[in-house]
């Protein structure tokens, strides 16, 4: 899933949605969720929501080094459970997408005393350090080893000693950060004795090189491991550690010694004795909910749940669980669960035994858990039941008896989203639609009471729809098929004249474009104005992208990703040119990723309707991309290699006739720049004209390197205007 927040713009790319840099900075709530801390200005305040009164809990001076003379910069912090020891995330560095290393330091809140962690290992080399459940130690990951430290004494054990980049302790491989959200990988026991973690074997999983060309006079290789599709996984092992010997026990978990399998989630099972695991096989439509025996190793699946097409897990759709969590309920006896068995995504409570109730009931998705309020029987989750475009709050009784209730104001239509405190006291509420700027404020729940000023009211009341030049609807295609998509129309319409139009696509299941939120139809790329130099600018969401739309919809694609999207998308286009105001000799489409791929095909696929494109970072060849993701959507290519080259841009390049400009960064990792050169291949080889732009260096996002991001507007800006010449004729 090539994510879309690689840097602070928003990048409409492969499969996912990611703006936040990691570690997570979600919202830091005190225990009983009656107040939250945050960092200002590179100190901790504490603030209640109820009246906004902030108190300093930390200041610059107490996080100022002895010998220096400016404070720590506060990349994020946690506290230990008894709140009295704060650790302080700084000095971070990126790891792939995203700043997972750095610098740990340890204020004591007792006395403010300062010190640093891991001052015997290399600077920056800490990842995911987190306080033991008593306090006492802190571990992390330095160099794919385990460390244990204890904060009394400052003594340091190392747990793992066989770490290194092909065997991979406590975090992992390419494939499952990127496909799975799996970056931190070990679980504090809940006495503090032990420690659950992932090892990686990626011993005899094959490196993509990458050349580096730039950054020294003679050019060198940087080895990625990466398997492609129809190459088997790094086979995991799920450890348990004793921290008084370092002595590991390893799980015994069932795999196909041939293909492989996966185990993306993993926690304490509610009790220092057992792990709950979800074991995915290779072809990702099985899934187990495995309880493992932490001292023997014995493991047992309590609940087993199979789809004709794949099974998404929770991180895939809810990103707060990215860093792990398990939601236990009636003092670890049951917890809860999501599937789309009927046909929806529903929430379910699963006991020890594998026994299940449903919770939630209807024809509607949950699209985020937002809160679990078990004393007053209540699980808080986002929803959109009638409109796909937009998502609200609700809540319903945890024990499965009550109907959905909407919590968020009816008079608000848009999107919502919400940060709940412990015990949904509180929420951060975040608000906007297509005509009102993205507005925050602090609410109380469930009566939803603004507490700072009814900021989200006053917006809406500011706010005039008549002034958007946005507009949406549905497209409904000759075969039936009915899209959402909207529309940005030129500044001065003008009905009587022909318009150019800009498709703007990603098609695969991991964007919906078709949002009701602000900035929804914003082309970053483009110096300007799309509307005010007279283009129409359009986006549809196709079949298989990830909207709540039910399990039908979404798992459509299974084995026809560059067919039935693409198809999709053609069709909605010729239904749109039934508008007198459509010029359709001047019709260009442009996505990023994901939606570079989509542009390639419909170029090549429907040459008469598109005659423009602009592809960046493209999939050229669906089976150079890696096996979780393509495997998930497409099958095992050993067993359905044909999909995998009918849904391949590669394909059809020969039947290219309009304008084309293909970029790409030659230090992608993500979508390598191996795609680029296959499809100029292709081109050259049926003499196919067209333009092509290699960032040397660059990464997916292509933004590093001074004049970067300028260069790349100015290359689609000036290629959009000369072979989609803007204006109404």
């Amino acid at each position: 899933m090539l994510s879309k927040g690689i840097t602070a713009l928003v990048i409409f790319s492969f499969f996912s949605i990611v703006v936040t840099a990691q570690p997570p900075r979600k919202i830091h709530w005190s225990k009983d969720g009656s107040s939250y801390y945050k960092s200002n200005d590179n100190q901790i305040v504490q603030i209640d929501p109820a009246s906004s009164k902030s108190t300093t809990i930390v200041t610059k001076e107490q996080l100022t080094p002895v010998g220096t003379s400016a404070p720590l910069h506060v990349r994020n912090f946690f506290f230990s459970n008894d709140g009295n020891k704060l650790l302080i995330y700084t000095n971070s560095k990126r790891v792939w997408r995203y700043d997972t290393r750095g610098d740990y330091w340890l204020i004591d809140i007792s006395n403010y005393s300062l010190k640093k962690l891991g001052n015997d290992r290399p600077e920056s080399s800490l990842m995911f350090a987190k306080f033991s459940p008593d306090g006492q130690k802190v571990a992390y990951v330095s160099e794919y080893n385990l460390y244990v430290e204890d904060l009394a004494s400052g003594k340091t054990d190392q747990l793992t000693t066989n770490g290194t980049r092909e065997l991979i302790n406590g975090t992992f491989d390419w494939a499952y950060e990127e496909e799975f959200f799996c970056r931190d990988g070990f679980r504090w026991s809940p006495d503090s004795k032990k420690i659950a973690y992932w090892q990686m074997d990626a011993k005899n999983t094959k490196d993509y090189l990458m050349v580096d060309n730039t950054d020294s006079i003679y050019p060198f290789v940087k080895p990625v491991v990466y398997p492609i599709a129809g190459e088997p996984p790094s086979p995991f092992k799920i450890g348990v550690v004793t921290i008084s010997n370092a002595q590991t026990t390893w799980m015994i978990i069932p795999t196909d010694p041939v293909l492989q399998s996966y185990v993306p989630r993993m926690e304490w099972a509610a009790n220092n004795n057992e792990l709950i695991i979800q074991h995915l096989n290779r072809k990702q439509n099985t899934s187990d909910l495995m309880l493992c025996d932490a001292t023997t190793g014995n493991s047992k699946t309590i609940y087993e749940e199979k789809d004709s097409a794949w099974i998404d897990i929770l991180p895939l759709w809810d990103e707060d669980y990215s860093y792990g969590g398990w939601d236990w309920l009636n003092n670890g006896k049951e917890f809860l669960w999501a599937t789309e068995k009927d046909g929806w995504r529903h929430l379910y409570r699963i006991n020890r035994s594998g026994k299940e109730k449903l919770i939630t009931t209807g024809n509607y998705d949950v699209m985020k858990i937002n809160a679990i309020d078990e004393k007053n029987n209540y699980v808080y989750f986002e929803a959109s039941p009638q409109n796909a475009t937009r998502q609200y709050l609700y809540r319903t009784k945890l024990d499965g008896k009550g109907k959905a209730e909407r919590i968020s104001p009816l008079n608000q239509n848009g999107t919502h989203d919400y940060e709940v405190s412990p015990q949904a006291k509180f929420a951060f509420h975040t608000f906007s639609n297509y005509y009102t700027p993205e507005t925050e404020e602090w609410v109380s729940l469930p009566d939803h009471a603004a507490l700072d000023g009814h900021k989200v009211y006053h917006a809406l009341e500011g706010a005039d729809s008549t002034k958007s030049n946005i507009k949406f609807f549905t497209v409904k295609t000759t075969g039936g098929i009915e899209m959402d998509a909207w529309m940005a129309q030129p500044a001065n319409f003008d009905s009587t004249k022909k318009y150019p139009v800009v498709f703007f696509v990603y098609t695969e299941p991991w964007g919906q474009n078709v949002k009701d939120v602000y900035g929804t139809a914003d082309n970053f790329l483009y110096k300007g104005s799309l509307a005010d130099d007279g283009y129409i600018y359009i986006s549809i969401d196709n079949r298989g992208t990830p909207v709540p739309k039910g399990r039908a919809w979404r798992k459509s694609v299974f084995h026809k990703i560059g067919l039935v999207n693409i198809q999709d998308q053609a069709m909605a286009a010729k239904e749109i040119f039934k508008k007198p105001y459509i010029d359709t000799s001047r019709v260009a489409v442009w996505g990023w990723s994901g939606g570079g791929s989509a542009t390639l095909n419909l170029m090549f696929q429907y040459p008469d309707i598109y005659k423009t494109g602009i592809a960046i970072a493209a999939v050229g060849n669906q089976l150079t991309y890696d096996n979780i993701y393509q495997e998930r959507y497409m099958g095992l290519p050993q067993e359905s290699r044909d999909d995998f080259m009918k849904g391949s841009p590669i394909t059809y390049a020969k039947n290219l006739k309009g304008n084309l400009l293909y970029i790409h960064g030659t230090g992608d990792d993500n979508v390598h720049y191996q795609n680029a050169e296959m499809l100029l291949n292709e081109l050259i080889k049926y003499n196919k004209q067209f333009q092509f732009m290699p960032y040397p260096n660059r990464s997916h996002g292509i933004f590093e390197g001074e004049g970067t991001r300028e260069h790349l507007r100015t290359l689609y800006t000036n290629y959009l205007r000369q072979y989609c010449p803007p204006g109404g004729r």
